[in-house]
């Protein structure tokens, strides 16, 4: 992958040079917790009368590995406390590449270390302050220069590991807790605090390789988390921060306290389902369908995809309907889509869900969790699929004294993320929020998903059959009667009926509006007459601002895209997934389809539609809440006169 024009080159050579220093570290060191409380003893070498010591020590696995042994029983010795991990004499290739991967994460750690120092004129004080000839007014610089590089080595050491570590990890994670053992004294230190941490947490608690990799990987993503917490207000950091250093070998960017995101997929497990197995739900299921193959587009090389360029992708999405009208099965059929394409094309595919368990009591955590779930699935290296079911639940309205702070952290996370300041769209990857009640939603959260897909259900007689033949199986010999099974979920007929059944509003508040404004201006057939009945909806709802229209224009934009990449061009990648960005953009120029007045009006009905649904039923709830409250204070006066409790 070609770098970045702002990215500095970290010589291999220089990598290189700190293998000897990073091996001694993991071979063993004295450190007394400053911090941090021990979990675990440091056992001395097991001996038995007239035997030699028999305790594991670290033997290389890669050329060049320093391999001496520790002699004092108290010494941190994580190589030796790897090894130890589960009941065989010799280093798994688990542990011995959680050794590679801590070894080469120390070496760039201090790799940066000196390149930090070169920059910042660090190497010169450190020099000075050996031979005694520090100026007294420049030692604050000094502490100050000595801590950012502290920081900037235990940064860099947790991202790199995590990121080498990656592609070993599995499906199990861990929690390893607050991170204690942070020290900004100076790099060395702080390296053998993190050293000696991590030793502790695997002596604790890692029975087998798999607990072993997880629990690494965990430790290294929370000290990443815990150091940019404390490193973006310090001192003298900026050299860190504003640079941006690229590791070829490894395809390892590093900007400042940014977490890089190896190229990991998720395994999944779900039960996929198929389109026809989504009974009714035909636009929602339409724009899935297209959405998988739209993701699809996305070139890795030039990390852009076509659509997200030409205005006709979709970022966010709402799905919202009465429970058991197909939601669930509506995120299966997509992620199954997705997975069978990546598997086909060999690109990594990775689906997460944001759910319930992910709010936390401690303050802060909540947050954490959200920004980790963004990363993941925004990583710029994986086709992402995120979900957050039961939005409802989980972001929570801000001034509704009911939600709960974890609540409202994620919400503000969610909200920044769709469509911040910082918010970059590349087209690798979507988020899907899907709730019974998005009345409940926070508006503004609400707004930032780009589109909504009304999830219904089934909804004709012929649906009602197909879903009940679905649901029956072939376990039985009762006879169909006179019906074509699955031809009304043929989801072009479909679609085009109900698109076209968006011509004229649904929601009667939203058909007042039209009426009115049909009968001022005539057909809307201008430009001038579409923004007149746009300004009408505003004045009937003031929540109808100017991120509707722009959701509106991206909803027209898709279906100027109102086409469907060939099945051919998934199943045989060379025919378009493989081919230069530019030719898979003239590609795609050539299918889209000019809009129309009729796009723009059916868009602004079913947009409208859902914010005035989500109006009334938000109103309809806030009222049936003061009825109930005045009704409990009714009964709580009459109760307080008649004396009674």
């Amino acid at each position: 992958m070609s770098a970045a024009r702002d990215e500095m080159e970290l010589r291999e050579e220089a990598i290189r040079a700190h293998y000897g220093a990073a091996a001694a570290m993991l071979t063993g060191f004295d450190h007394a917790p400053r911090f941090g409380k021990p979990k675990v003893e440091t056992p001395a070498p097991e001996r038995s009368s007239g035997v030699a010591a028999t305790g594991r020590r670290f033997r290389s696995t890669t050329p060049g590995l320093v391999t001496r042994a520790v002699t004092r029983p108290d010494g941190v010795r994580l190589a030796d406390r790897i090894e130890a991990v589960g009941e065989d004499d010799l280093p798994t290739p688990a542990q011995a590449q959680v050794l590679q991967s801590l070894r080469r994460g120390l070496a760039i750690a201090l790799a940066i270390g000196e390149a930090f120092s070169e920059i910042t004129g660090l190497n010169e004080l450190k020099k000075a302050n050996l031979e005694g000839r520090l100026p007294e007014a420049r030692r604050a610089e000094f502490t100050d220069l000595l801590s950012a590089e502290a920081l900037a080595v235990l940064s860099v050491f947790a991202n790199a590991s995590a990121f080498l570590l990656a592609p070993n990890a599995g499906e199990t994670s861990a929690d390893v807790g607050d991170i204690e053992e942070i020290l900004t004294d100076n790099a060395p230190l702080a390296l053998h605090g993190a050293l000696w941490e991590l030793d502790q947490i695997i002596g604790a608690r890692a029975e087998d390789d798999g607990q072993l990799v997880s629990l690494v990987m965990a430790y290294a993503e929370a000290l990443m988390e815990r150091v940019r917490q404390r490193g973006e207000g310090a001192a003298r950091i900026g050299a860190f921060t504003q640079a941006v250093w690229r590791i070829e070998a490894d395809d390892l960017p590093i900007s400042g306290f940014a977490p890089a995101r190896a190229a990991r997929g998720s395994v999944l497990t779900m039960q996929f389902k198929k389109p026809h197995e989504v009974v009714g739900n035909h636009i929602a299921k339409y724009q899935a369908m297209r959405l998988a193959k739209m993701l699809m587009a996305y070139d890795f090389e030039r990390r852009l995809n076509p659509f997200a360029e030409m205005g006709g992708f979709i970022f966010t999405f709402m799905g919202d309907g009465k429970p058991g009208t197909g939601k669930t099965t509506l995120i299966q059929m997509m992620a199954g889509l997705l997975n069978d394409y990546c598997q086909n094309a060999g690109y990594p595919f990775r689906y997460q869900n944001f759910g319930i368990d992910n709010i936390d009591s401690y303050q802060g955590k909540s947050g954490q969790n959200a920004k980790a779930f963004i990363q993941n699935v925004m990583d710029p290296h994986v086709i992402g699929f995120g979900t957050v079911d039961d939005i409802d639940q989980i972001a929570g309205k801000r001034g509704d004294r009911q939600s709960s702070a974890g609540q409202q952290e994620v919400t503000a996370v969610l909200m920044e993320a769709f469509a911040g300041a910082n918010t970059v769209v590349r087209g690798n990857c979507t988020f899907g929020m899907f709730s019974n009640y998005p009345e409940n939603v926070d508006d503004a959260l609400r707004q930032r998903a780009g589109a909504r897909f009304l999830v219904d259900g089934p909804q004709t007689r012929e649906d009602y059959i197909d879903i009940l033949a679905l649901l029956l199986g072939k376990n039985h010999a009762i006879p169909l009667g006179e019906h074509e099974l699955y031809a009304a979920q043929q989801i072009k007929r479909a679609v085009a009926a109900s698109f076209e059944g968006h011509s004229r509003p649904h929601e009667a508040g939203l058909q007042a509006v039209f009426a009115a404004v049909s009968d001022r201006v005539g057909p809307l057939d201008t430009v001038a007459k579409l923004g007149a009945y746009l300004k009408a909806i505003q004045e009937a709802d003031d929540r109808f601002t100017g991120r509707a229209i722009k959701n509106i224009t991206d909803a027209v934009k898709v279906r100027a895209m109102d086409f469907e990449l060939p099945d051919e061009w998934m199943e045989n990648p060379d025919l378009f997934l493989f081919k230069p960005y530019d030719e898979k953009s003239a590609m795609i120029a050539d299918l889209r389809r000019p809009i129309t007045v009729e796009m723009v009006i059916q868009e602004i009905n079913r947009y409208a539609d859902s914010e005035f649904r989500y109006a009334d039923k938000s109103d309809e709830a806030a009222i049936e809440g003061m009825v109930r409250d005045m009704n409990r204070t009714q009964e709580a006066k009459r109760r307080y006169l008649e004396g009674r409790p």
